[in-house]
């Protein structure tokens, strides 16, 4: 315990002795830390955006007219028990007709009908996994009720729609969207990494001559290391809490007009996940400093 509060001492004595190289150690890991930070908040955000489009992604199952209630119920509950399924429900012809009309923007289409209603009934699929889309799509089309009322009872794959197509590219972006934003994490902390190590390994060298007289006297390795270790971790700390305040204060006056010109866009992103976001930075911040100043010790410690 005792030498636990005597490194602590001598971690502050020396950020004050030596307050030029700890300040650039500082700044590094700061300006480190808040691109990190920047970037995990930009990422949470495409995330959010890629999954309202991938939640758009929706199955249509079209009925005969006349089909049977009892065989829809049937199939509405093969439906459901579906992995990837989410809810499942059925609209009417006039159901159908009200909704067209809803978003149509041409009102003579709604006139050239003539009181007709071509429209056909259909049974709704909303997924709780967009990814099994085909998945889901390939058990409907197997399932037997469902072929016994499909409005297309020759080919009832005509009768199942999803945009099969856009799903396939949609799909192929949104992963590519993921794999870059997660590339670009982990280049980010690599880069960051090699900068601060190289910012302590430098403040270390400046007070090489400090630990070579420790030597001398006959002090041990651990008891060198100590000081220098806690020291690093402050530098960290103080670091990540800088990149912390940084964002806190962005997330308050940036966020929301970001937000405001962008109404159309899904760009929330929890409290919650900016209290994790914040520990993992200071996490990583006091790993980064504990490591760069053990890695940057070695030569010195050599005997």
């Amino acid at each position: 315990m005792s030498s636990l509060i005597y490194f602590i001492k001598e971690s502050f004595k020396g950020f004050t002795r030596n307050f030029s190289t700890a300040f650039g150690s500082i700044i590094t890991i700061f300006l480190s830390l808040l691109i990190i930070g920047v970037f995990l908040v930009g990422g949470v955000v495409v995330e959010h955006l890629v999954s309202s489009v991938e939640d758009e992604v929706t199955i249509t199952a079209y009925v005969l007219d006349d089909a049977d209630q009892t065989v829809i119920d049937e199939t509405m509950n093969d439906i459901a028990s579906m992995e990837g399924v989410q809810s499942v429900n059925f609209t009417n012809k006039d159901q159908a007709m009200e909704r067209f009309k809803a978003t149509t923007n041409n009102p003579e289409i709604i006139d050239q009908l003539d009181g007709t209603n071509p429209l056909p009934a259909s049974i709704d699929v909303e997924l709780s996994d967009p990814q099994l889309v085909e998945q889901v799509a390939a058990s409907i089309l197997n399932d037997t009720p469902f072929a016994s009322i499909a409005d297309n009872p020759a080919d009832p794959s005509e009768s199942i729609k999803y945009g099969q197509q856009s799903v396939e590219r949609l799909f192929t972006v949104t992963n590519y969207v993921r794999y870059i934003g997660l590339a670009l994490v982990v280049l980010l902390v690599f880069i960051a990494l090699v900068f601060i190590n190289n910012t302590i390994r430098l403040a270390i060298l400046a007070r090489r001559k400090e630990i070579a007289i420790m030597r001398l006297v006959g002090a041990s390795n651990g008891f060198i290391r100590g000081p220098f270790l806690m020291e690093g971790a402050l530098h960290a700390l103080i670091g990540s809490l800088l990149a912390v305040a940084v964002l806190q204060a962005l997330r308050v006056t940036a966020m929301p007009r970001i937000q405001g010109a962008l109404a159309f866009l899904s760009l929330d992103v929890s409290g919650q996940t900016y209290l994790m976001i914040y520990l993992a930075l200071i996490v990583a911040g006091l790993i980064i400093g504990l490591i760069g100043s053990a890695f940057a010790m070695r030569r010195y410690l050599k005997v």
